[in-house]
């Protein structure tokens, strides 16, 4: 099912995406046939578009609907997928195309971002350009993830690296607020990701930040305790928790395993007559796997915590998975992504900030004890 159902188009003003028409390992030969798809979804939508021109123009005219539907500026720099954060934030900063489809975000020309490009160049260049909020320290990079019981939220899959017990339950906070948005859950469940599901084990920050979210009690989202790593793609929870570290290992061993298992299977398809029988008539079978795994649904990451909406698209994609990255911008803005957050941030900054008083007065009556003097 497509993000953006359950949202009613055309009761609202439309909403303004600007999309990198550069980013991503095959550019405007993507990007633009992929915004076509999803303006067949959402044809109230309008795109504003970056790009080098001698290369998106043609593309444009052979999609007069889009070209109808879409600003383009041209842009001279375009920044490189082995492109280093910091040489893209020189070359690139205020000229490249992902610079300024962020900008049009911080200026309001545009509700939402979508971008194929640099991981690492995104993120700095959304972090200096639309700052994080008011009540976030570090952003985060949050995956779909496609599970048993049908789709999770998992955060953070390599933003920023390593975690204290008060950004653990940001992340809780800012992936709920996402599920909630994207899936229309009331309550969605978080878990902790730890090396079992006993209190005592795991790091004491992931320990600290457990009891947090135990005291937080929050009514916009349901906490669960640790989760281990086969949780994931049970969907025992809808919400994931880890830091960037972690996060982004279990992201890339998971998308390994998958292409593993998938060459395996053709393999053990393709080995004879009676394989190949076997595999036709399994064909419907194989239909809804290839469903469940569809690009729509997990081709797009979410940069969270910062004050606008950005999507993240997977590098490889093709346009179908850029217009499934497009849908999850658009469900982000019509379901309030942003609103979302910081009134679950507001709720929670109490009972957390009483909790950390509380354990900082045990803390110095505990060294008042050991050190009368």
């Amino acid at each position: 099912m497509p993000f953006g159902i359950g949202v009613k188009a055309g009761m609202e003003k439309p909403v303004r995406i600007a999309l990198d028409a550069m980013g991503g390992d095959f550019g405007p030969s993507v990007v633009v046939p992929g915004a076509d798809l999803f303006l067949q979804r959402h044809p109230e939508v309008r795109f504003l578009m970056f790009g080098d021109s001698a290369k998106v123009s043609p593309l444009l005219a052979a999609h007069p609907r889009l070209a109808a539907a879409t600003t383009f500026r041209h842009t001279e720099v375009s920044v490189g997928m082995a492109d280093k954060p910091s040489q893209a934030l020189r070359s690139g900063r205020r000229h490249s195309s992902m610079w300024m489809t962020v900008e049009a975000v911080r200026s309001d020309m545009a509700d939402c971002a979508v971008s194929a490009g640099n991981t690492g160049a995104l993120m700095a260049m959304s972090k200096i350009c639309l700052r994080t909020m008011s009540q976030i320290d570090r952003p985060a990079l949050a995956a779909i993830w496609p599970t048993l019981r049908g789709r999770s939220v998992v955060l953070d899959v390599g933003a920023t690296i390593g975690a204290d017990a008060q950004h653990y339950v940001d992340l809780a906070i800012m992936g709920a607020a996402m599920a909630s948005s994207l899936f229309g859950l009331e309550r969605p469940t978080v878990g902790l990701l730890n090396v079992g599901v006993e209190e005592v084990k795991g790091i004491e920050e992931v320990k600290a930040a457990s009891r947090l979210l135990q005291a937080i009690d929050a009514p916009q989202l349901d906490y669960r305790g640790f989760v281990e790593g086969d949780d994931i793609g049970r969907g025992t929870v809808d919400v994931v928790v880890t830091e960037g570290f972690t996060g982004n290992i279990a992201l890339k061993t998971a998308e390994g395993t998958a292409k593993q298992i998938a060459a395996y299977l053709r393999q053990a398809l393709s080995r004879n007559f009676a394989t190949k029988l076997g595999a036709l008539i399994a064909r419907s079978a194989f239909t809804d796997l290839r469903a469940k795994l569809s690009p729509r649904e997990i081709s797009g990451a979410v940069l969270l915590g910062l004050d606008g909406v950005v999507i993240k698209g997977h590098g490889g994609i093709d346009a179908d998975g850029f217009s499934g990255a497009i849908e999850i911008a658009y469900g982000m803005v019509r379901r309030g992504l942003l609103e979302k957050i910081r009134n679950m941030m507001s709720l929670a900054n109490e009972p957390v900030a009483a909790v950390l008083e509380i354990a900082g007065d045990a803390e110095e009556e505990v060294e008042r004890k050991a050190d009368p003097a």
